[in-house]
């Protein structure tokens, strides 16, 4: 391999494992909260105010890992706004997740206007595993990253053991495919959807927060730039399932990598097709995906988007 090609396609690689992470982390707790039956498709919103709230936590804090804390505390916040009104009120999810949508983009510009491009001192660095760092071609990409990477890879595992080896995990799955039935066998069909639904949101924020906490340490309004969105559609990719979210997230983060690495380079190509390649490969996965998920009668949770309305005993 020319020295130079495998240069580059490390830099591409190692940057696609951290464009990856932005979109593991919501495609994860997206991938809970349909599992529980409830659709928040606000994850966008939920993205931008992580990321200004971490932004803020972070400015304010001089410590980027208590910004991202922010950022997911003020997003489970929202998220629990969204299950109070879909679980409790049994409001249309489709209606509110836009909501949360337009209320986030809105709520975050607002109060970031002042903060425009103001850069934190002290963004997440880097923290190479001794020994696995070393590793020829393995070890740059995967093992000379950041904690929040490295927590990534530790919540996929964590929630695939717990989603298809525990009882909580099969708990989970019946609130989201039998409600009525997940509820005779004693389980708490609100209380789990409620926190599966603000877990999600967590997650979501934590997305956010790890843009402006790490991978672009400033403010900027809509610098989520649609993730969200895509995140959603890798739900339907990953089939629900926590370790395709991850291969999932890992390929669209090459794409969003490679067209950072072209722009970079200055290629002849128009920077404007470069940019609109990941939501171009987005429509093309949600087409694939629904095919397969239709053909093979897997992954959507049966009652998903549906209020469950307990009868009385």
């Amino acid at each position: 391999m020319n020295p130079t090609f495998g240069s580059i396609l490390i830099k591409v690689l190692a940057g696609a494992v951290q464009s990856g992470t932005i979109l593991l982390l919501p495609t994860l707790g997206e991938v809970l909260t349909e599992r529980s039956g409830v659709l928040n498709l606000g994850l966008e919103g939920l993205m931008l105010i992580g990321a200004f709230f971490g932004f803020l936590g972070a400015m304010k804090t001089g410590n980027p890992y208590i910004g991202l804390l922010f950022g997911m505390a003020a997003a489970a916040v929202v998220a629990a706004m969204h299950a109070f009104i879909c679980v409790t009120l049994r409001g249309n999810q489709t209606v509110t997740g836009l909501a949360i949508t337009i209320f986030g983009t809105g709520l975050s510009a607002f109060y970031g206007d002042r903060w425009v491009l103001q850069r934190i001192t002290n963004a997440i660095q880097p923290m190479s595993i001794p020994g696995l760092s070393k590793v020829p071609i393995i070890g740059p990409i995967f093992f000379s990253q950041d904690l929040i990477v490295y927590a990534g890879y530790i919540l996929v595992a964590l929630f695939w053991f717990l989603l298809f080896k525990t009882k909580v995990g099969v708990n989970l799955r019946a609130v989201g495919e039998n409600a009525k039935a997940a509820d005779a066998m004693g389980v708490n069909v609100t209380g789990a959807r409620y926190f599966w639904t603000i877990l999600g949101g967590a997650l979501a924020g934590a997305g956010g927060a790890y843009i402006t906490c790490c991978i672009h340490p400033y403010w900027l309004g809509g610098m989520t730039s649609g993730m969200g969105w895509i995140a959603l559609a890798l739900v339907v990719f990953a089939m629900w399932n926590p370790f395709n979210a991850l291969v999932g997230a890992f390929l669209f983060g090459s794409i969003e990598s490679l067209q950072l690495q072209l722009q970079a380079a200055g290629t002849y190509i128009n920077s404007a097709l470069l940019s609109m390649l990941p939501y171009l490969v987005t429509f093309v996965v949600i087409i694939i995906a629904t095919v397969i998920v239709r053909v093979r009668h897997v992954g959507t949770p049966k009652e998903l988007g549906i209020p469950y309305v307990r009868e009385e005993k």
